[in-house]
């Protein structure tokens, strides 16, 4: 699979940086992650809606990332098209967005994802293959609810893990049917003879800022719901978050392959950032327990725990499910239904050992605030931690 790493030659150049003196205060850099919900229904409306600067939640969008100001952004739910790569950039980014200042990205990684990708297997064993459940990842056609990084610091030779299969996790969490006495027997050997890992993709983007690289680590897990009780989403969303905890620990990477077939993981004293949508709560929701505990306790991962007002105001007002959680409201990264699940924390960014954390946050305006008309740009909120590097 090939993948499209945008940076032209002399963006290269201008984007490298100067090392500070060795008094000086380091810069933040800002990681984000942002699932932007922009994603749609069919294949090519995405560059359609994009090809003008006038869409509204493209506009919205564009705004919350002007507003915080990432310097390096992880955007889930951005359909596989390079066109429109450009397209976010120019039209929206790029534009000032009712008053906040333009934004510019030089450098962008976007590659294929497992959404929509005919599997030829009926995997949810509803007696009908070709559907948008019976492919690698849900979705109505290939690069659905896809990812993008936008980066202001060059990024080197990436890491894909899109074709990893499952099976070859040792210990996996396998499906099982509950109708039989075998272990894991969801899926018959044929199906774990081709099935992915990856819901979307797995990526390891090295980012050069200065002399020094930081391994931006990204997935968007499968929700651990919409299955039935053999949890077959949750299972695997269990393992999707795995795979990082696995990567980054060298002790318990040599398993894993990437699709070029180099093996391994992170090397020893590695910097990175972990990022993304886990579509798992530490507390709440339907995510199989522990799951995304087994990267908030990985050796050499920070949890610094990006908090908002907005989410606290959000969940006293919704009430609901939001009334009967475990969790603090302030970690909250998404406002869903207020039946259920409730507003959950969803979205990580995760600094390793070794980068300083300097600041967090998660961009959830407070009602009747100047930016609370941005809340419904999409049911995910942007949150970012600063880091010296």
């Amino acid at each position: 699979m090939k993948s499209l790493l945008l940076a032209p030659v002399l963006a290269l150049v201008a984007g490298a940086v100067a090392v500070p003196p060795a008094q000086a205060r380091p810069e933040p850099v800002r990681f984000a992650t942002y699932n932007a919900s922009l994603n749609r229904a069919a294949a090519g409306q995405l560059v359609a809606d994009l090809s003008t600067p006038d869409n509204p939640q493209a506009r919205e969008i564009a705004e919350v990332v002007q507003r915080t100001r990432p310097d390096v952004l992880l955007i889930n739910e951005f359909d596989h098209a390079p066109e429109a790569v450009d397209l976010f950039r120019r039209n929206y980014l790029e534009r000032g967005q009712n008053g906040a200042a333009p934004i510019h990205y030089p450098h962008a990684f976007i590659a294929p994802s497992n959404t929509g990708v005919p599997s030829g297997f009926d995997l949810n064993r509803d007696g009908r293959t070709g559907t948008a459940d019976d492919a690698f990842g849900f979705g109505f056609f290939p690069g659905q609810y896809g990812m993008l990084v936008l980066s202001k610091y060059p990024i080197g030779p990436a890491r894909t893990f899109q074709e990893f299969r499952w099976a070859d996790m040792p210990g996996a969490m396998l499906p099982d049917d509950p109708a039989t006495a075998a272990p894991g027997d969801w899926y018959s050997p044929e199906i774990l003879a081709e099935f992915r890992l990856s819901s979307k993709s797995h990526w390891d983007l090295p980012v050069r800022i200065g002399r020094d690289t930081v391994h931006f680590l990204v997935s968007h897990p499968t929700p651990p719901v919409f299955d039935g009780p053999e949890d077959r989403n949750g299972a695997r969303n269990h393992d999707e978050i795995r795979f990082w905890a696995d990567y980054v620990h060298p002790g318990r990477s040599r398993y894993i392959y990437d699709d070029s077939g180099r093996r391994g993981g992170l090397k020893p004293g590695a910097r990175f950032v972990v990022a993304g949508d886990q579509n798992s709560d530490e507390v709440d929701g339907d995510s199989v327990p522990g799951a995304i505990q087994q990267l908030l306790t990985a050796p050499r991962v920070t949890d610094v725990r990006p908090s908002s007002a907005g989410g606290v105001e959000a969940a006293a007002r919704q009430g609901g499910a939001n009334l009967t959680h475990l969790g603090d409201p302030r970690y909250d990264t998404g406002d869903f239904n207020d039946t259920a699940p409730g507003n959950l924390r969803a979205d990580y960014v995760l600094p390793s050992r070794g980068l300083r954390p300097l600041g967090a946050g998660v961009f959830w305006p407070l009602p009747g605030s100047e930016h609370d008309r941005l809340n419904d740009a999409t049911d995910h909120k942007l949150v970012w931690v600063d880091v010296a590097v």
